[in-house]
C-alpha cells in the first residue's frame, strides 16, 4: 500500500482500492496535490466536521461517485446535499466493504460543521481504522491523548499517523505518549505547521520516537511511504 500525505490531515491510501481521508484541498495552505490530480477515489472518510478535514468531501464524491464514511450526524448532512453513497458509522463499529475494512476509534474533539454563520452538530469525532491488502493504517483524527489509545496496540497497526500540532490536537509530548500507547510498526506525524498556531517540530517528534522500538517517517506534503 502506498501511503501519500497531502498536507494537514488529507492522506491517500492507494492499493487495491483508492482511499482519501479528511480531504481538505481548497483553503489548504500546504496542500502538495490538487483536486484535478487525484486518482479515482473509491472512498473517502470523514473523521470530524471541521471544515479542514469534511473540506472538498461534497465535490470529490461526486465526481467520483466514491462512498462516503463517516459517523451517522455528519452522514445525514451529507445526503441533504445529494450524496447518495453514504455509509454511515459509530465509534467501535467496524464494517467490512468486501475490499477494505473500517473501524471508527474514540477521538477527543469537537466535529460541528460551520455552514453560512450556522453551527450544525456534526456527531463524535473519531480516528479510524484502515485496512487493506492485509495492512492496517490508523489515522488519529484531531485529538488528544487518551487513555484508550492504550487498546489499539491489540489492532497491530502497521502505520499510525498522528497529529501532533498542539492546540487543538495532542502536541508532540503527548503524540509520542500516544504511539508508544499504539505500538505501530511506523508513525507519521500531521496536523503541523499549516498555520502559526499549530508550530511543531516533526524532526523532535520523531529524535523522541527514536527512544523506542518504532519507525518514524517524516513525510513533507507530497511524499508517500510503501508499507
Amino acid at each position: 500500500m502506498k501511503v501519500t500525505f497531502v498536507g494537514h490531515a488529507t492522506v491517500l491510501l492507494e492499493g487495491s482500492r483508492n482511499v482519501l481521508i479528511d480531504p481538505f484541498f481548497k483553503g489548504n495552505p500546504v496542500a502538495a496535490m490538487k483536486m484535478e490530480d487525484l486518482p479515482e477515489i473509491d472512498y473517502i472518510i470523514v473523521t470530524h466536521g471541521h471544515g479542514d478535514h469534511i473540506g472538498d468531501t461534497i465535490e470529490l464524491a461526486k465526481k467520483f461517485g466514491s462512498i462516503v464514511i463517516s459517523n451517522f450526524e455528519i452522514g445525514l448532512y451529507l445526503q441533504k446535499k445529494g450524496l447518495d453513497k453514504v455509509h454511515t458509522m459509530h465509534i467501535g463499529g467496524r464494517y467490512d466493504f468486501g475490499d477494505i475494512k473500517v473501524k471508527l476509534t474514540p477521538a477527543v474533539h469537537g466535529s460541528a460543521i460551520v455552514e453560512d454563520g450556522e453551527v450544525i452538530y456534526g456527531g463524535n469525532p473519531a480516528g479510524v481504522i484502515v485496512e487493506m491488502d492485509h495492512r492496517k493504517v490508523y489515522h488519529a483524527g484531531d485529538t488528544g491523548l487518551t487513555k484508550d489509545m492504550e487498546l489499539l496496540s491489540n489492532e497491530y497497526i502497521d502505520l499510525a499517523l498522528v497529529p501532533i500540532g498542539g492546540n487543538y490536537t495532542m502536541d508532540i509530548d503527548d503524540a509520542f505518549i500516544a504511539t508508544k500507547m499504539i505500538s505501530p510498526k511506523m508513525v507519521v506525524p500531521i496536523h503541523y505547521n499549516t498555520w502559526p498556531l499549530i508550530q511543531a517540530d516533526p524532526q523532535e517528534f520523531c529524535s523522541k520516537v527514536s527512544e523506542i522500538d518504532i519507525k518514524c517517517r517524516v513525510l513533507k506534503p507530497g511524499e508517500s511511504v510503501e508499507i
